[in-house]
This record gives structure tokens, sequence and C-alpha cells, in this order.
């Protein structure tokens, strides 16, 4: 969408709902682009449950914690 000074002043609301359908706005002055309002990234909230780490501590797996961790860590320390 483009929008000009004077339609960022009486014409908000098209402008925020051009927003809200993830469109970016171009805003001109004298014909001129002045800018771009982009719209904000959404957090996409995700289950806990979705998580790999999650359950890890059920009793199908006969490894304790501090191994599993440490064997999480050890690329990272090993390049140290």
């Amino acid at each position: 969408m483009k929008a000009s000074v004077v339609d960022l002043r009486y014409k908000m609301n098209d402008v925020l709902k051009a927003l809200d359908r993830n469109e970016e706005v171009t805003v001109l002055y004298h014909g001129k682009v002045k800018g771009v309002i982009v719209p904000a990234k959404k957090n996409i909230l995700q289950k806990i449950t979705d998580h790999p780490f999650f359950g890890m501590n059920k009793s199908e797996g006969k490894t304790p914690v501090p191994e599993v961790m440490e064997t999480l860590r050890k690329p990272r320390y090993d390049a140290l």
C-alpha cells in the first residue's frame, strides 16, 4: 500500500488494516518515498509438549538427567 502524509493523518484506519493484512505501507511525501512501515512480527506460541526436551525424565529413558545434559552440552565444551 502507498500512503501520503495526508493519508496517514486522515486515513490511519486504512493504514492499520493494511498492516493487519501483513502489507508494507510505503510513505510518500510530495510523491517521493520517505519510508516504509513494516508490520510487526508476531510471536508464535508453541506448546511446551512440542519442545524436544519435554518429557526427557520419563521412565522410558533410564539415563540420568545430568548425563543427558552433559551429552547435550558436549559439542559446546569440546570446542574450547
